[in-house]
């Protein structure tokens, strides 16, 4: 299921429900929204930031869409608190796209654009998010060197369909990676396609850590990232960032599927 949820002029929330089926899903999901529409509920009471189902488990929680960020929506009306609320794994960013942002086991990371790892506050508040309640379906344990393309073919061919969405936790020994951030921006934003041009980028050696991210369908457009998407933290949580390249060494991978998708919309 994917659940939609935004609010409109008079503040009623409104819910869309979506049967994906059980075949093989190749349409865009544009076409998905007009096309296989089972469910429209429109709610007059204030607008949650909470997961809609009655379950937390198995559900891919995701502020705003990907499309929107790249466009230099960079500003949000949910606060890490709220978010939190959602999930407690995941990964995204902060308002004016200040840095890269790690969930884990409950808490919210920032990566600056120093490459230093901070604790986020409750209040502060974020234009777009991806997160779940992790709980793992699927152990692996790992003891042979691969670098990122390698991981991801070996991932790929353990997963039990390629069209649903996955959470993905790799922790251990990763003998190489190369993380980025993005610095904080100001008023006119720029488009992020312009702003990784100048990203700083780190890189660490022989390092422990844990990398958090999202494997989800090619079929979702720019709704979000399509494939793999990771962020890295360090064990001593000090720093980290968007995974651009690793070479992992003896891990555990952890995998959680997930059967339903609810998307918020921001209100700014």
């Amino acid at each position: 299921m994917i659940y939609i949820a935004g609010i409109d002029s008079s503040i009623a929330k409104r819910v869309i429900d979506i049967g994906l089926g059980e075949g093989t899903m190749r349409s865009t999901l544009s076409a998905i929204f007009f096309t296989i529409v089972l469910g429209f509920i429109i709610s007059g009471c204030q607008s949650s930031h909470k997961v809609l189902p009655s379950t937390k488990q198995n559900v891919l929680f995701q502020y705003s869409t990907l499309d929107a960020l790249l466009q230099g929506a960079y500003d949000g009306n949910m606060s890490c608190g709220e978010l939190k609320d959602n999930g407690d794994f995941g990964l995204g960013t902060f308002n004016a796209l200040d840095g890269e942002m790690i969930v884990m086991d409950g808490q919210i990371y920032q990566v600056a654009s120093d490459g230093v790892a901070r604790v986020m506050d409750d209040s502060i508040k974020i234009p777009f998010a991806t997160v779940a309640y992790f709980e793992a379906d699927q152990t692996v344990a790992l003891k042979q060197s691969m670098d990122c393309s390698e991981l991801k073919t070996y991932i790929d061919d353990v997963l039990p369909a390629k069209n649903i969405t996955y959470g993905i936790k790799i922790k251990g020994l990763f003998s190489y990676i190369k993380t980025r951030s993005v610095p904080r921006q100001t008023k006119p934003y720029p488009l992020l396609v312009d702003v990784i041009k100048t990203q700083p980028t780190f890189e660490f050696f022989q390092q422990r850590g844990t990398i958090v991210g999202f494997r989800l369908p090619e079929y979702i457009g720019e709704v979000n990232v399509a494939g793999y998407h990771f962020h890295f933290l360090t064990q001593d949580k000090k720093a980290g960032g968007h995974v651009l390249e690793c070479q992992v060494k003896d891990v555990i991978i952890e995998i959680d599927y997930m059967s339903n998708w609810q998307i918020l919309l921001p209100t700014t």
